[in-house]
C-alpha cells in the first residue's frame, strides 16, 4: 500500500513499501502525474527511468520505506534562486550516501548513478534527520 502525501499543486508525494512492486507502482505515480502537468513525453520518460533506478537502489539496500517526491519549477519571475527544472527526490531510512561506481561490462547492477549524473542536469545526496535522500534535476525543453 502506498501513502500519497501529496499530489496537489506543483509538488507530488508518496512513501512506498521496500516490497518487489514499490518500482512499479512508482513508476505508475509518477508517470500519471508528470503527464496530468502536461510535461514533454521524453521528459517524463528521462525521469520514470531515473526514479525507477533509485528506487530499485534503496528497495535493493533497505527495508523502507521509500520516498519520491516531484517539484515543478516556480514560473518565471518567482521565487527567485529556486530550481529552474524538475526537481526529483528519492529517499529512504539507510543513512549511508551511495556511491557513483563504474559497472564493467558484465556487472549486472551498479549504473543507476551513472545515469543519473549523465542525464540530470545536476544531482546530488543530502542526509536527512533519518535517512537519506537523492535527488536531481531535469531541464525542461522550451
Amino acid at each position: 500500500m502506498i501513502g500519497v502525501i501529496d499530489t496537489e499543486g506543483d509538488c507530488a508525494e508518496w512513501t512506498f513499501p521496500a516490497v518487489p512492486g514499490a518500482v512499479h507502482t512508482a513508476r505508475q505515480e509518477v508517470h500519471e502525474t508528470l503527464r496530468g502537468w502536461g510535461l514533454d513525453t521524453a521528459v517524463v520518460d528521462v525521469t520514470i527511468l531515473l526514479v525507477s533506478e533509485l528506487v530499485t537502489n534503496s528497495l535493493r539496500y533497505t527495508s523502507g520505506p521509500i520516498g519520491v517526491r516531484l517539484v515543478r519549477p516556480a514560473p518565471d519571475g518567482e521565487a527567485p534562486g529556486t530550481h529552474l527544472g524538475l526537481l526529483v527526490e528519492v529517499s529512504d531510512p539507510l543513512p549511508d550516501l551511495p556511491t557513483e561506481r563504474t559497472a564493467g561490462p558484465d556487472d549486472e547492477g551498479g549504473r543507476g548513478l551513472q545515469l543519473v549524473a549523465c542525464t540530470a542536469r545536476r544531482w546530488g545526496t543530502r542526509r536527512g534527520k533519518s535517512g537519506k535522500t537523492v535527488w536531481f534535476e531535469l531541464a525542461l525543453p522550451g
